[in-house]
């Protein structure tokens, strides 16, 4: 009878150890199952084409801030790896030692393209340049060869020795669906404080502006986010981090920015880049002719590719297609719409350049067009890029 007390207490003990063992292996097991998710959100690590894992640094993000600003952060966070500080110099010999110096000419912004180590950048920011140089986000300075240049659309590229590793290409997005007042970002080195991320709107689509080589640029992108000297040839992002445009000029009385930046839409630079790499300038054979972007054909509800411009000498101006103009009264006068080549389709502006990519200057091909509502057909002879 006197053991019944000593046998309760021993069963309580027993149950009470058992207890805290288990609910400390089962605190454990927890901590150890939430360890992973935190750890990629503080350190996440990306592996490169050689299978080594590289690590992105993300600042933890404080309590506190709405969902936009965390978005906004990490977009700037991946992205940033991908953009680059140019800085050029022009070589000069002194009169009287007959020395030869460097002198520090200036400075932009470009952007990685791909692991072979091109360099995406403004024309205007390496032209009469000698020597330029490519500092990258992780602070190592490669000196750059320029491999090619297009003065009429303010591009050139350059290329480095970096190892892939150290090279993180940009995402490409696509700038024939961009709608005025979507959000845009820009990252480059204003006045040579790199690492610089602005905001903004899309302003306005459709803009012209003038080239280094004075042959306009048009369908340029107009945008509110703060452009300064530095920012050219960085890019332009959505806010999915994808490229949309070249960052290329401000218009501003006082030379610093005023809320309006201009940037080369990213659908020119995918078709003048490949060009440049392979051939150091643009060799793809023309028409001659500038075009609608996608917004106005949709918005006229027409197919094909309208065309705005024919340039003066050109394949187009030789077989007679005729471009949109104003009247004397005020009213728009729709010019031809191309809608085949050679029996393929022709249904944007897009499939156009596409199609000509498959020809070399010289070629003649038939194309259709659509005029005044009726179908037409007409030889050309295609011209070299100038």
């Amino acid at each position: 009878m006197n053991s019944s007390p000593i046998l309760k207490f021993m069963l309580w003990a027993g149950l009470l150890v058992g207890g805290f063992f288990i609910g400390t292996a089962w605190k454990n097991a927890h901590n150890n199952l939430a360890l992973p998710q935190d750890s990629a959100e503080e350190s996440p690590y990306n592996t490169n084409e050689s299978g080594s894992s590289t690590t992105t640094t993300r600042s933890p993000i404080p309590p506190g801030l709405n969902e936009g600003e965390k978005a906004t952060i990490r977009l700037f966070e991946n992205a940033a790896p991908t953009v680059a500080y140019i800085t050029t110099s022009r070589l000069r010999q002194d009169y009287w030692t007959r020395n030869v110096m460097e002198i520090p000419q200036g400075s932009g912004s470009g952007f990685v393209w791909d692991k072979d180590g091109h360099i995406i950048t403004n024309y205007h920011v390496i032209q009469g340049a000698d020597k330029a140089q490519v500092t990258l986000a992780d602070r190592t300075t490669w000196d750059a060869e320029l491999i090619g240049a297009a003065p009429e659309k303010d591009l050139a590229v350059l290329k480095i020795t970096a190892p892939k590793s150290a090279l993180r290409p940009i995402p490409v997005g696509s700038s024939d669906n961009l709608l005025v007042g979507q959000s845009v970002l820009a990252i480059g080195n204003p006045f040579g404080l790199d690492q610089t991320l602005t905001t903004g709107i899309i302003s306005a689509l459709g803009r012209e502006i003038k080239s280094e080589s004075g042959i306009p640029i048009r369908d340029v992108i107009q945008s509110d986010a703060a452009i300064n000297p530095g920012n050219s040839g960085g890019p332009l992002l959505n806010s999915s981090g994808e490229l949309i445009g070249v960052n290329t000029a401000i218009y501003s009385p006082s030379g610093a920015s005023a809320g309006i930046g201009f940037s080369i839409p990213v659908d020119v630079v995918k078709w003048v880049v490949p060009d440049l790499i392979q051939f150091g300038k643009v060799n793809r054979p023309t028409l001659g002719i500038e075009l609608a972007n996608a917004q106005t054909t949709q918005r006229l509800g027409m197919k094909g590719a309208l065309i705005t411009h024919v340039a003066e000498g050109s394949a187009a101006e030789r077989a007679g297609l005729q471009p949109t103009i104003r009247d004397r009264s005020g009213r728009i006068r729709l010019g031809d719409a191309i809608i085949g080549i050679n029996g393929e389709k022709v249904e944007s502006s897009s499939d156009l350049i596409l199609i000509l990519e498959k020809y070399k200057a010289g070629d003649n091909v038939r194309v259709k067009i659509m005029r005044d509502d009726r179908e037409e057909e007409v030889q050309v002879r295609l011209d070299g890029a100038k």
